[in-house]
């Protein structure tokens, strides 16, 4: 591409977004979809048509892992490195596929057509191995499918002439209830909110003049708040927070001149292991929508934002088709339903692989162009937050729950379930089960019937409930229930069978924490290193009491000084396998007292092999031996 072009193509899409730089994510990634990579020179000329100084912008790209600022090739492929794709076989196959293009992974191919990596998970633990190709999702892959890709790269086919089928992502349903179920009618929540609310006020008063000077539109009438209240609808996305307390302080914060009150849908699954956002926006995103303009209605918002997780880039045309079907249905858009100022829209706005942005205010940060570090508070998104407007931040599965609630009642809902954890959960089941895939129950349902119904195979040595940051349940305690007040959950369920190495899984999860710090604060940046690199030598059969000791002596200090969730939870793995299987670290200990992690003599075998100086090493090392003893 000349030059003339490049201009051209960046003018294109700077224009498509007014150069306003709070929309810089959106700018980088169609920039960097039409021109491959970000260049300093690019970098320059979009820092200069926002009028933000260059390295703002530059930090903004830096922080993401999928914005790159030197060349990835024609073909960037990111292999899903979750703890449920390497039980798949993944890493052979990715093994396999640098072998067959020549190339070390994480390096650019000497031609510079391709560049072989891992990204922390797909969102496809229930059809892997995955991997993406240019950001576009390939499930289920085989030694097969390797062969036939490798060949695909070197003749440098075009992605949209790949099998069709590669790119096929289901939904894998095995249990539905109220959300998954599927016989929701566009509109129908929407309209049972306003009946309801203007019901509620001719209740209150039967003088004409009160009527018609009842709040018409968006305005936040009380009554769908109140469903809320008997609804005890709480957070899907794992803190489980009251759901009408957070609309109602948004409701009732204070509004400057010029400002708006926004919704946001946090679609930022980014816990290995979680995947049940993605089936609620790929085949119920009028439900999720429904669910995201009632909470307007209820707190007066006109502005709403879903925020897409950059690994669900697939996603991002179809959801925009059903926004567009939404507004010509006048479910969005300009005086809703006909109702004069009943204004709210929705646009969906693409994150580039930064799990921490799961976090409600780093995913603010995120939302206005910058890098999505987490924020001190107070204050809260409530009161500031988008732009420093008020802001709600829900779930996906959460918004969902309330146009149901919307169209059913509070009380409706309030029935299923328990009395403290109201309404349906949606597990993202993994692992060693013979069914992986979603299972939506009320919530009190128990792991054991759970893992009955997806076919756990054999024994089941450990499960993982709520991902990395959740907590790890031995095989006696099957029998606890899935509720908040017992098991909360975001929704990850990853199944190890007998045969499964605990410590493994937790390394795992160490390397995740690690890379996903986001850096702000020192315990959480430092701290997720060094677990990393203490599993890293246990890892290697180095390990000593004394990093046993030191692994506890971390969790105790990042769960209280962290600045955000990713620091205080990153050893929570550790800490649980510590404690339920210790004999998985313990087979991995070389000495009780203090082992360092590098081994000389090692380290210098294969050159004395190389050289043959193998006999003078072990002269020198008899040698050494018998001046010891002659001391």
């Amino acid at each position: 591409m000349n030059d003339q072009n490049t201009l051209s193509t960046l003018q294109a899409v700077l224009s498509r977004h007014g150069n306003d730089g709070t929309r810089l994510m959106q700018i980088l990634r169609e920039t960097q979809e039409a021109l491959g990579w970000l260049s300093p020179a690019t970098l320059t000329a979009i820092a200069k048509a926002i009028n933000w100084p260059r390295a703002k912008v530059e930090g903004t790209a830096a922080f993401y892992s999928f914005f790159h600022t030197r060349p990835r090739g024609k073909y960037c492929v990111l292999w899903s490195d979750n703890i449920t794709d390497r039980m798949l076989g993944n890493r052979d196959l990715m093994q396999a596929m640098c072998e067959k293009l020549w190339l070390e992974p994480g390096r650019l191919s000497e031609d510079g057509l391709v560049s072989v990596n891992t990204t922390s998970c797909t969102g496809m633990c229930d059809q892997g191995p995955a991997l993406l190709v240019n950001y576009r999702t390939i499930t289920r892959m085989t030694p097969e499918r390797v062969d036939q890709m490798v060949e695909l790269i070197r003749t440098e086919v075009p992605l949209d002439q790949w099998p069709a089928e590669w790119f096929r992502v289901e939904d894998n349903v095995r249990r539905a209830d109220i959300l998954l179920s599927g016989n929701f009618v566009p509109g129908s929540a929407l309209r049972a909110a306003v009946a309801r609310a203007t019901a509620d006020g001719m209740t209150a008063s039967n003088d004409r003049s009160v009527k018609e000077s009842l709040p018409r539109g968006l305005v936040g009438p009380t009554a769908m708040l109140d469903e809320m209240r008997l609804s005890n609808l709480r957070g899907r996305g794992g803190a489980g927070f009251q759901t009408r307390l957070k609309w109602e302080a948004c409701r009732n914060a204070t509004l400057k001149e010029g400002h708006t009150r926004i919704v946001v849908c946090n679609a930022d699954e980014g816990e290995p292991g979680t995947f049940k956002d993605r089936v609620l926006l790929s085949s119920h995103a009028d439900l999720v929508f429904e669910g995201m303009t009632v909470a307007a209605y209820a707190i007066g918002a006109t502005k709403g934002f879903v925020y897409l997780r950059g690994e669900y880039r697939y996603l991002l045309e179809p959801l925009n088709e059903v926004l567009a079907r939404r507004r010509q249905a006048n479910l969005l858009g300009k005086n809703i339903l006909g109702l004069t100022g009943a204004d709210f829209d929705i646009e969906v706005h693409l994150g580039a692989g930064a799990y921490v942005c799961g976090e409600e205010s780093a995913l603010i940060e995120s939302l206005e162009g910058k890098p999505g570090r987490p924020r001190i508070r107070p204050p809260f998104p409530v009161t500031n937050g988008y732009l420093d407007q008020p802001t709600i931040v829900n779930n996906v599965e959460t918004f969902a729950s309330a146009a149901l609630i919307a169209l059913n009642g509070g009380e409706w809902f309030a029935k299923i379930g328990t009395k403290q954890s109201t309404g349906t959960k949606i597990l993202s089941v993994s692992g060693d089960v013979l069914r992986p895939g979603l299972y939506e129950y009320p919530f009190g349902i128990t792991i054991q019937q759970v893992l009955d119904d997806a076919g756990a195979k054999g024994c089941v040595q450990g499960v993982q409930i709520s991902g990395p940051s959740g907590i790890t349940l031995s095989g006696d305690e099957l029998e606890r229930r899935i509720a908040f007040e017992d098991t909360p959950t975001a929704g990850a369920m990853m199944v190890f069978d007998c045969s499964r190495d605990m410590f493994e899984v937790a390394h795992n999860f160490a390397h995740f924490f690690a890379h996903e710090s986001c850096g702000f604060c020192t315990p959480c940046r430092v701290g997720t290193q060094i677990v990393a690199r203490l599993m890293d030598k246990l890892a290697t059969n180095h390990g000593s009491q004394y990093d046993i000791s030191e692994l506890f002596k971390m969790h105790r200090l990042m769960q209280g000084a962290s600045h955000c969730g990713l620091g205080n939870t990153a050893c929570n793995s550790i800490f649980d396998t510590l404690n339920k299987f210790k004999p998985a670290y313990e087979r991995r200990l070389k000495s009780l007292d203090f082992e360092p992690a590098f081994d000389l003599d090692a380290a210098l075998s294969q050159a004395r092999q190389m050289t043959g100086r193998d006999d003078a090493g072990a002269h020198l090392s008899n040698e050494h031996s018998n001046v010891e003893t002659s001391r």
